[in-house]
């Protein structure tokens, strides 16, 4: 497949609008609190018994969510407690493994694990002796690979690990890891309170390297504070040097009115609309210049990567930590505010501590809302799925998997695509849609026309595309 990317700044100014980044179909705005605790269970007695029928049995993912940080970012976005007390982890993580203990009972003992995720916050806010016991009480209610073939990773910040702890987290399983550096820039950094040292960063991917994980990945953020085309630039070269396996390019959205620490954001020290949009034409030149793949979503990888090697085989997957290669897991969730997808619905965990901690220990599942999935849902989402992930759809396979006529299942959409592909976005024939591209970095776009529920509401509740 072509995993080239084509900047057409005419092309964004026309479609940069705001809309879902399809983590999930439906999207979070759709999970509503009909969905509760019973209605999940249903579904996980349903996928057991999927499970048994299969050849193999439908393997696990788990999420973790570790909602503690040290320090706040003034740009971040996410669930999480902001506090010097390290000792505030202990009650948060003894629910946790109620909560484990809670899934795991209700989840067949021969579906083995084969994605781990730890997420935040801050994974490595919590101390060495927590990290071990949360992966033995892990280990003890789900089955987890012993082989290191599974996909196991953690969120790091490089503030926080020393070389021990990298080799502690080898030592427990975890073979991928991602890390922040958003912007390598002294100015950037203070003027979103994340002041990291490149020698910091690179003595946290050397430690990572020698301890034989198979996969680095980093994270920038462009559209902070002070930043220009030269300035990220020089974050680039910097990043460049690091040579990570895979980079993500979150562009940043200021949502004061939102997110509490962007207030603390001086509006007027961001980059213009055309700044951001000439910093991310760079960026993209600079990465597919120096090898890397463009995935979609403001995902690249090396070409040998696992990420660029599913696309080209057609096996990849988007859920709520990004792309993957495990298709067929069902994902549990575990943590305050963290996302499941099992079977035929999404269910979310409540999102503050003492809700959490009142349900866990009452022994029920601390799921507050969610979604179960109609066979309009399930069909709209592979659609979805198959265009972010691989940019083309073959409409003979759609029709085979779900019984409909494509072209009479679609005719409104594909009325829709007939004008991106005037402009080039797209191609439809010989029973296909290819993106170009010029259309992969608009993927977002084209996967909205196929979201029903879209059109439905009049408030929109998204990022922009680019």
């Amino acid at each position: 497949m072509d995993q080239s990317v084509r900047f057409d700044p005419d092309l964004i100014r026309r479609y940069d609008k705001s809309g879902p980044r399809y983590t999930s179909y439906p999207t979070a705005v759709q999970f509503h609190p009909g969905f509760g605790g019973d209605d999940y269970r249903e579904q996980v007695r349903l996928s057991n018994e999927h499970s048994r029928s299969q050849s193999r049995p439908t393997p696990l993912s788990l999420y973790f969510h570790i909602p503690f940080c040290d320090t706040v970012c003034f740009y971040c976005g996410c669930n999480k407690v902001v506090t010097k007390d390290r000792s505030r982890a202990r009650p948060y993580l003894e629910r946790v493994h109620r909560e484990i203990a809670l899934q795991s009972a209700l989840f067949d003992d021969d579906r083995v694990v084969e994605q781990l995720h730890w997420g935040g916050g801050t994974p490595t806010f919590i101390s060495h002796d927590e990290m071990r016991e949360l992966m033995q009480v892990t280990r003890r209610h789900f089955p987890l690979c012993d082989d290191d073939s599974g996909e196991y990773s953690i969120e790091i910040d490089p503030r926080e690990v020393q070389a021990e702890t990298l080799a502690l987290l080898r030592e427990l399983g975890f073979n991928r890891l991602s890390l922040g550096v958003q912007d390598v820039d002294p100015r950037v950094q203070k003027a979103v309170n994340r002041i990291q040292p490149n020698e910091i960063t690179q003595s946290a991917i050397d430690s990572a390297r020698r301890e034989g994980f198979k996969s680095v990945s980093i994270d920038l953020i462009y559209g902070l504070p002070f930043q220009s085309v030269a300035g990220f630039e020089r974050t680039i070269e910097q990043v460049l040097a690091f040579s990570p396996d895979r980079l993500s390019v979150f562009n940043y959205a200021h949502l004061p009115e939102m997110f509490k620490p962007q207030r603390r954001i001086n509006e007027a020290d961001l980059p213009s609309p055309a700044e951001k949009l000439d910093i991310l034409k760079m960026t993209i030149e600079r990465l597919t210049g120096a090898g890397y793949v463009y995935i979609g979503m403001d995902h690249f990888a090396k070409p040998d990567d696992e990420l660029a090697v599913a696309q080209r085989q057609g096996s990849l997957y988007r859920n709520f930590q990004g792309y993957s290669t495990h298709a067929e897991c069902d994902l549990i969730a575990l943590g305050i505010t963290s996302i499941g997808q099992v079977h035929r619905c999404y269910a979310q965990n409540v999102k503050d501590l003492d809700s959490y901690y009142q349900l866990v220990d009452a022994g029920e599942l601390p799921i507050f809302r969610g979604v179960a999935l109609s066979d309009d849902d399930l069909l709209r989402r592979e659609v979805i799925s198959q265009l972010i992930c691989h940019f083309r759809l073959h409409m003979d396979d759609i029709e085979q998997r779900f019984g409909i006529v494509f072209e009479d299942y679609f005719a409104t959409e594909l009325q829709q695509l007939a004008g991106m592909a005037d402009d080039g976005l797209l191609e439809i024939g010989d029973r296909r849609i290819q993106v170009s591209p010029a259309g992969h970095l608009l993927i977002r776009n084209i996967c909205m026309v196929f979201d029903r529920y879209l059109r439905q509401q009049s408030a929109q509740r998204f990022s922009k595309v680019i």
